[in-house]
């Protein structure tokens, strides 16, 4: 009976041991698992069939708010995941991810846990439709060298540099993304239709046609380019109608991109498109912290579009010109038309652009005033910018005509002021000097300043302005001569003026010289110094420094810290040039653009590249910009590029290419970024990136038309965890 009772008593001991250890186990699994969350996050694990995911995205979207606002963030090597600091809405919340397809959209509010169930995708197509538009892009074919040089269809004049960048950054993807879904198939579902063609060369060739920009297109592809490559763009498609798909596949985020947060706005319109956005002083980037944004419209609409990112609020602030008779910015001497060659597939007939002030892009100064490079007048200067003028920049280059000027919005006033600039303005910077120079490109033969101290002090426009022509000291004497013209050879006893202006602008933090892309539309790509001088319409001297192979097709330029410039490249680089490495003479008749190859560095971006080239990635960036101040939480002078295909930005640092990818809605493309610190001491909350969907066609994106425009915020976070 004894033996009986302690045998039994023993099995139910054991059986007690075995359901307390798994009970422990499943308790500390649950703990490894579990993800601390306050009451304005979401949080939870992310599985699917295959167990944890890691690195996809969740994505929690809201139209509760007075504009549509969405967050994403990275799930980390567990599956987990925290969308952290989210305002008081309804979310939908999903997951999306590189070898999966969306998984259904599943309702919550913050402050709850939301385990996610993603959804494995089906096949390798399935998967492909959330690719980068890179991954279908590189799917072009590009022309065997043999095919240039009047050996074929193609011009004589075209090299096979100037095609790479033709249908890359200088055109095709200098407007929008290329290899999203919209274009890499032609639209059937909108609302007007191509229609129907024998060939897919002849679609291409009525497609290119389409909308405001057609004409533009149709200048490129056909009479620059002879129209061959309709039969390139055609047999790609063609391929991708009949099921091929990228020869590679995109990595999920690794590394510290799993700790980067995206937080998007809609605003201005469905019709109209941003080229830019300005958040604060590229100097001083405390100035307007925690404030409002400010939006440049280029040539769609003449509005100032402001978002107000704690509020989530949008306005749209009247863009005005000075003189009434002012013509819209379309048509001639302009990258927009007033007419349509063919109507839209998504517009129709309807001219949904009108803009006469074609503000392009924005700049904070220390005051906490906004600068635009926007028109005011119709192209012919006043008088005190012509020949027989006594002001001393027009004694020596007299300027005509010019389509853009500067204007200025203080936001503490709302008073709008035009500064009537006798030189052309396409993009800005301050100077780091004492009287808060504003420097300008666009110029075209010149390159214009502001003194922005000195306006403010006389409120003397004429005064407060100065602009120089490009001359290089090629007799090598130190000071700037009689020269000679860009057309003409090199004289030894002279000096010699360049021509094409500066793309970017980029005063140097270092020794106050102003340097500038060149050759971005023509050309060769090259970037020029430019030391002012004394007295810089007098003095200044210029150095050009032309970009070597494997580099080409210069775009957008910013400079560090230390003086080195970095560049985006058709080429599909990350250039950068330094100066300080340069053996040779910095001047003199052999100083002409190929004595510093030994300057220059390259980087290449990530995605992958056409076939037949070597080593290359089909990236077109547009803009680098060089996050000086630690603005983003990288560290100081980490340069920045727009990865235009590859949905977000990309940064340098320590050698290696961080993507920082915008996952919804596919087609993000920017042109430009800015970045600020909203408080020091907030560590990564009080800091961020700041950019704008800068394609001229919002409703190529994933969300199609009716798409609005974004402002996205990117964020840096210690973990894919921290809230």
């Amino acid at each position: 009976m004894k033996t009986s009772n302690l045998l039994k008593f023993g099995v139910l001991a054991i059986a007690v041991v075995s359901i307390l250890a798994v009970l422990s186990d499943e308790l500390s699994s649950q703990q490894s698992a579990s993800v601390a969350i306050d009451s304005d996050d979401i949080g939870g694990v992310v599985t699917s069939s295959k167990g944890p995911e890691a690195g996809v995205w969740v994505i929690a979207e809201t139209t509760d708010l007075p504009t549509r606002y969405a967050k994403m963030v990275v799930t980390d090597d567990q599956g987990r995941y925290v969308l952290p600091d989210l305002p008081k809405a309804n979310y939908n919340v999903w997951v999306r991810g590189y070898g999966l397809v969306d998984s259904s959209k599943v309702k919550a509010a913050p402050g709850k846990i939301v385990n996610l169930k993603a959804v494995v995708a089906p096949n390798e197509a399935a998967a492909a439709e959330f690719y980068p538009a890179i991954y279908w892009y590189s799917m072009l074919k590009i022309p065997e060298a043999s095919e240039f040089g009047s050996k074929g269809a193609i011009p004589a004049n075209v090299t096979q540099a100037d095609w790479i960048t033709g249908i890359k950054n200088r055109t095709c993807v200098g407007c929008h993304q290329i290899g999203q879904r919209s274009t890499r198939t032609f639209p059937r579902e909108v609302p007007y239709p191509l229609g129907k063609f024998a060939t897919s060369e002849e679609a291409w060739f009525r497609r290119i046609q389409s909308g405001q920009s057609g004409e533009n297109m149709f200048n490129v592809l056909v009479k620059d380019f002879g129209a061959a490559p309709m039969r390139y763009f055609a047999d790609w498609t063609d391929r991708v109608a009949k099921g091929e798909l990228p020869h590679a596949k995109p990595t999920r985020p690794q590394g510290v991109e799993r700790n980067i947060v995206v937080t998007t706005w809609d605003w201005l319109d469905e019709k109209h498109y941003l080229h830019d956005l300005i958040a604060s002083d590229r100097r001083f980037p405390t100035v307007n912290a925690y404030g409002p944004l400010y939006g440049s419209t280029e040539y769609s609409v003449d509005v100032i579009p402001t978002l107000d990112p704690q509020k989530h609020t949008t306005t749209n602030l009247k863009a005005p010109v000075r003189d009434t008779n002012t013509p819209e910015a379309l048509g001639p001497g302009h990258a927009a038309s007033d007419k349509m060659m063919q109507p839209s597939p998504y517009w129709g007939t309807e001219k949904i652009w009108d803009t006469k002030a074609n503000n392009h892009n924005g700049m904070f100064d220390k005051k906490g005033r906004v600068w635009f490079a926007a028109r005011l007048r119709d192209a012919n200067n006043p008088d005190f910018c012509k020949k027989g003028s006594d002001h001393p920049s027009a004694k020596l280059f007299p300027m005509e005509r010019t389509n853009r000027q500067v204007t200025m919005l203080d936001p503490k006033t709302g008073q709008y002021t035009f500064v009537d600039t006798c030189f052309q303005t396409h993009h800005l910077q301050f100077a780091y000097d004492a009287n808060d120079t504003l420097w300008t490109s666009g110029g075209g033969p010149v390159v214009g300043w502001i003194n922005t101290k000195m306006l403010d002090d006389t409120g003397d426009v004429a005064k407060s302005q100065g602009w120089t022509a490009l001359v290089l000291d090629t007799n090598g004497n130190g000071k700037r001569d009689e020269y000679v013209e860009p057309n003409q050879p090199v004289d030894a006893t002279k000096d010699k003026r360049i021509a094409g202006g500066f793309y970017a602008v980029m005063p140097s933090p270092v020794d106050g010289s102003i340097w500038g892309s060149v050759g971005v539309f023509g050309g060769t790509a090259a970037i020029v110094r430019l030391d002012p001088g004394s007295n810089p319409p007098a003095t200044a001297l210029a150095e050009i420094y032309n970009v070597p192979k494997p580099g080409f097709g210069i775009r957008g330029a910013d400079m560090d810290k230390k003086g080195v410039v970095w560049v985006s490249l058709g080429s599909g680089h990350l250039g950068s040039f330094d100066r300080r490495k340069c053996k040779g003479p910095l001047n003199g008749p052999n100083a002409t653009g190929d004595h510093c190859p030994e300057g220059w560095s390259f980087y290449k971006y990530p995605g992958p590249g056409f076939k037949g080239l070597g080593d290359n990635s089909a990236e077109s960036s547009y803009y680098t910009w060089v996050d000086q101040h630690n603005t983003f939480g990288l560290g100081e002078d980490v340069p920045m590029s727009t990865g235009n295909l590859n949905d977000g930005l990309i940064a340098f640092k320590d050698g290696k290419m961080i993507v920082l990818r915008v996952p919804y809605p596919l087609g993000f493309y920017a042109k430009g970024f800015d970045g600020r610190i909203d408080d020091p001491k907030a560590g990564w909350k009080g800091r961020g990136l700041w950019t704008a969907s800068g394609d001229r066609t919002p409703w190529l994106k994933e969300t199609g038309k009716g798409s609005k425009p974004l402002a996205v915020h990117f964020q840096l976070r210690p973990d894919p965890l921290a809230k």
